[in-house]
């Protein structure tokens, strides 16, 4: 799927119809009545390179998925919903998917977790590490430790961490610019800051996370300038849980006695 913002309408459309499960004529047909307002089977396939007699299955295909009205004159008249209309419906059906998927997935799971994993695990993108981040913060129980570069830091992430704070989480930052500190305190009253490692800036480091002592997360950002946040090249990040698991014992050691010199200082 193309990000360019300047590619033609009729295409992007054509294009999202398809993703939604839609045969390339029915979204051939559907873009070309919702320009026409009305038309024949021979006004569409005209102005959608849609085959004349294809157009008809193609009209069946979006009455059954409710997206056009027939008018029974002759020649037969079609008529499509609004792209606001149609645009709630196949919201609508997206969302019924979503639940059923995740109802499904969670009967799937495992009764009991595994408690420790060896090795760690890789995740690439930063949207997909921004993901995974949000999934610890929800699962997170006693304390979140969480470094990061300001623009990382994004309204989800604050989102997520308010509340884990209101369900009791410790949370403690470090990283981020006195502006957006100031915004913090006021949104989650009882974050903890402390100072960095490092001067982030000057690294390609991304985040360093620690939740209830026992999983970490440290990611790189390898070509954030020229990658968009949903490219594999933009963020590369390893995670681990267990307390014997390597990553989360040298991590842990790092930010304990990170922490343990900011409360003597």
């Amino acid at each position: 799927m193309t990000n360019n913002p300047d590619e033609d309408p009729q295409s992007v459309a054509i294009e999202q119809l398809e993703r939604f499960g839609l045969s390339a004529y029915a979204a051939r047909t559907f873009v070309a009545l919702a320009s026409l307002g009305t038309g024949t089977a021979r006004d569409v396939s005209q102005v959608s390179a849609v085959p004349r007699t294809r157009v008809y299955d193609a009209i069946d295909e979006l009455h059954d998925r409710g997206l056009v009205d027939i008018l029974q004159s002759s020649p037969k008249q079609f008529w499509a919903i609004s792209g606001e209309t149609a645009s709630r419906t196949f919201e609508h059906e997206l969302q019924h998917r979503t639940e059923l998927l995740r109802s499904a997935l969670r009967e799937l799971e495992p009764i009991e977790q595994r408690a420790e994993q060896r090795g760690v695990w890789t995740v690439d993108g930063q949207t997909s590490v921004t993901e995974r981040v949000l999934e610890f913060f929800a699962n997170a129980e006693e304390e979140i430790v969480y470094m990061t570069v300001e623009d990382l830091l994004t309204e989800d992430l604050i989102e997520g961490l308010g509340e884990a704070a209101e369900r009791g989480v410790s949370i403690k930052l470090a990283g981020v610019s006195t502006d957006v500190q100031e915004r913090i305190q006021d949104d989650i009253p009882g974050a903890t800051m402390f100072e960095s490692l490092w001067v982030w800036s000057d690294t390609s480091a991304g985040r360093l996370m620690m939740v209830d002592g026992r999983k970490t997360l440290v990611s790189a950002l390898v070509n954030g300038a020229d990658a968009s946040p949903s490219d594999p090249r933009s963020e590369t990040a390893i995670w681990g849980e267990g307390e014997a698991n390597s990553l989360v014992v040298v991590l842990k050691a790092i930010f304990t006695w990170r922490l343990e010199t900011e409360e003597r200082s």
